[in-house]
């Protein structure tokens, strides 16, 4: 165990981000589709939202430097920071890199939402999609437990929630945007 004590910290670290954008990304559909109720929040829920991809990060860093100290691969900066520059499995490994990027433009722009424009500020909100995409398809095609029974289990609930809330959402919006077409149509009468 003692020799591999930075890979399983590689794997381990890799499966908590995993799980901790997940459940960000789950949790903010669920505050955004008002499936909890149109009353207002306790602050807690969205402190909960952004804890969870805040800690997403910090288990993004734990896995990219374990990864960085394994002697197994013998990954490079350049590697864990530029697509397809790995020669260990380039392709696995450039979806993580690509999600990694992702993932600080969310949380970057997270943290400076109150000094941006609030349209720039959803757009890039939305990479969260892809970015949790690419993170799942890095843990399927790089993790060596992507093929595990519980992280495929996992991985099906995780995508499961996140259409059926997407769906539940945009049900809202467009239930939002009738509600205002009926006013103007009735403003003109």
């Amino acid at each position: 165990m003692k020799g591999h004590l930075t890979w399983y910290a590689a794997r381990s670290a890799g499966l908590v981000a995993w799980g901790l954008m997940a459940g960000s990304v789950l949790w903010g559909l669920l505050l955004s589709s008002r499936v909890l109720g149109r009353r207002p929040r306790p602050a807690w829920l969205l402190d909960l939202h952004r804890s969870l991809g805040g800690l997403a990060v910090v288990f993004t860093g734990v896995h990219v430097a374990a990864v960085l100290l394994d002697s197994f691969v013998h990954f490079g900066l350049l590697d864990v920071l530029v697509p397809l520059a790995s020669s260990w499995h380039p392709v696995a490994v450039a979806w993580g890199v690509v999600g990694f990027w992702l993932l600080v433009a969310v949380e970057l722009t997270s943290l400076l939402r109150d000094r941006m424009p609030m349209v720039w500020w959803r757009r890039v909100h939305y990479l969260s999609f892809p970015l949790l995409a690419l993170a799942s398809v890095h843990a399927l095609s790089a993790g060596t437990d992507g093929t595990s029974v519980p992280f495929e289990i996992a991985l099906t609930v995780v995508g499961g929630l996140t259409a059926a809330l997407v769906v539940a959402r945009g049900e809202r919006a467009e239930a939002q945007e009738l509600r205002a077409r009926q006013r103007v149509v009735a403003g003109r009468s």
